[in-house]
């Protein structure tokens, strides 16, 4: 992805300013003009970046210190923020309102994306327990209705179309008055993709409008026409008056800097990205926490989002504070962790974690895992039975769950190392009372919590997290973020 080349070449060029003796004027004219290379060579507009380069000048000019570390943090701070209103214009997007009916209307370009990004549009609001439906309002595009109920039948999503009406504002009136009725919570409006110089199909979409009041409009943007889609992007605003953005195709060899910062033609803010065909291949978008993981920070508040909206975990909480970790509390652990999304983008998120290699190659060994406690009874699973004294259930494991008895010891190992961290961590006293009682710890004794660290995870696995000293770090930001991930506070 052209974009992780981005994130390295942009994080060596504020590596190479960490490596300096003295932080002088020539070292931060040598980083800004490597930043700036970077910038352009992923497809961002050259005036953008002029402005950019001129916008951290005079902020470090603003915010001069002593030179050292806290000049290093201020050069970081400045081009995190910097970076991050280059992809922020400033707006709000319209926020869901449960228990009522949200009207949302996409539109784009033929070709980018649109009907894929419905379906992974409705499969993210669906995983959050909202209740979706489509209505295929797309009667320009041959297999336009066929493949958006194909997706609503993999997602077990109402769908609404007409292979006989041919009038795409009447069909889209009728779907939405209809799911109205049913008191859908998200109703989603496919329209036909079209070019800006097509007045006709514009004016088709302009009716489209009038006759379903939607509540947001949204934009796909295509990442692989880079530059070219501002003008595109423009004439949709005046058309339509565009309310968020979703760029698509960020996968491969789409450039995406161009893309992204053609946004600012619109007005409106990212709120979506895609980079991939799987509904899984779709990501909330949040200026300050791309830039952070570009650059390899991670990104904590995001985990912590997606972790609150997914995860309910109090009576774990208790149950492990008594330092008792079964089969059946790693089968509920993993389900959490596979509710986040694919794992190699839920590592990302946290500082100090190498990204995982292959698509998905942790979430399938995990799946494999799971399939293997599938096959399991509920003694095996209570830890009334252990199944390493007992070689024939073993095998019967392995046999129901398509698995070798060497993946079925795998899976063993893996549950009583968990179990001596909970154990441990949970006679310590690190585990009662939750994440507050931890932070105060922390506070109070961080000596203490890292002799506990070290004593409790095997070092490999605790080398692999950056040490004791990041990992508390990163439960230091758990805890803190508890109270600010809607609150937009900053992690700098």
């Amino acid at each position: 992805m052209v974009l992780a080349e981005l994130g390295n070449k942009l994080s060596a060029a504020l590596q190479k300013m960490q490596a300096v003796t003295v932080v002088s004027e020539e070292v931060i004219d040598r980083m800004l003009g490597e930043v700036a290379r970077a910038l352009l060579e992923a497809d961002v507009n050259v005036k953008i970046v002029g402005e950019l380069r001129k916008a951290i000048k005079t902020r470090l000019n603003f915010e001069e210190e002593a030179a050292g570390t806290n000049r290093r943090k201020t050069i970081q701070r400045a081009f995190v923020e910097e970076l991050s209103k280059m992809l922020d214009p400033g707006t709000k997007a319209y926020d869901m309102k449960k228990s009522k009916s949200n009207v949302v209307m996409f539109v784009g370009l033929q070709g980018a994306g649109k009907t894929t990004t419905i379906a992974k549009f409705a499969h993210h609001y669906q995983r959050k327990g909202w209740k979706c439906c489509m209505v295929c309002a797309d009667t320009f595009r041959a297999g336009a209705y066929d493949q958006l109920r194909q997706n609503a039948t993999k997602l077990r999503c109402p769908f609404y179309g007409s292979f006989s009406e041919a009038d795409p504002v009447k069909i889209a009136e009728e779907g939405v008055r209809q799911f109205r009725r049913e008191k859908y919570e998200v109703i989603i409006v496919d329209t036909s993709g079209r070019h800006r110089q097509e007045s006709a199909l514009f004016d088709e979409m302009q009716e489209i409008r009038a006759a379903v009041e939607p509540d947001d409009v949204v934009f796909v943007l295509d990442a692989t026409q880079g530059q070219s889609v501002g003008d595109q992007a423009k004439a949709f605003h005046e058309a339509v008056d565009i309310g968020s953005v979703v760029v698509t195709k960020l996968d491969g060899h789409a450039k995406g800097g161009g893309a992204l910062s053609a946004v600012a033609a619109t007005g409106a803010p990212v709120v979506f990205l895609g980079s991939g065909e799987h509904f899984d291949d779709f990501e909330p978008f949040n200026p300050r926490s791309f830039v952070s993981r570009l650059l390899g920070m991670g990104d904590m508040r995001g985990l912590v989002e997606q972790i609150k909206d997914t995860v309910d975990n109090k009576d774990q909480m208790d149950k492990f504070a008594k330092g008792t970790f079964t089969l059946r509390d790693m089968y509920e652990q993993f389900e959490n962790v596979m509710k986040l999304g694919p794992l190699n983008k839920v590592m990302a998120m946290i500082p100090g974690i190498p990204q995982l290699v292959g698509e998905d190659q942790g979430g399938n060994r995990l799946k494999r895992f799971m399939y293997m406690m599938d096959s399991m009874t509920d003694d095996e699973l209570d830890g009334r039975v252990d199944l390493d004294k007992c070689p024939s259930r073993l095998d019967r494991v392995a046999r129901g769950s398509g698995t070798h008895p060497v993946e079925v010891h795998m899976l063993l190992k893996c549950h009583k190392q968990f179990e001596r961290v909970v154990s441990k961590m949970g006679k310590s006293g690190l585990m009662k009372g939750g994440d507050a009682n931890m932070a105060k710890q922390m506070q109070r004794n961080p000596n203490n919590v890292m002799q506990q660290l070290h004593k409790a995870m095997d070092p490999r696995m605790l080398q692999q997290m950056g040490g004791a000293q990041n990992l508390m770090n990163m439960m230091k930001e758990m805890s803190k973020l508890e109270g600010e991930a809607g609150k937009g506070g900053s992690l700098l």
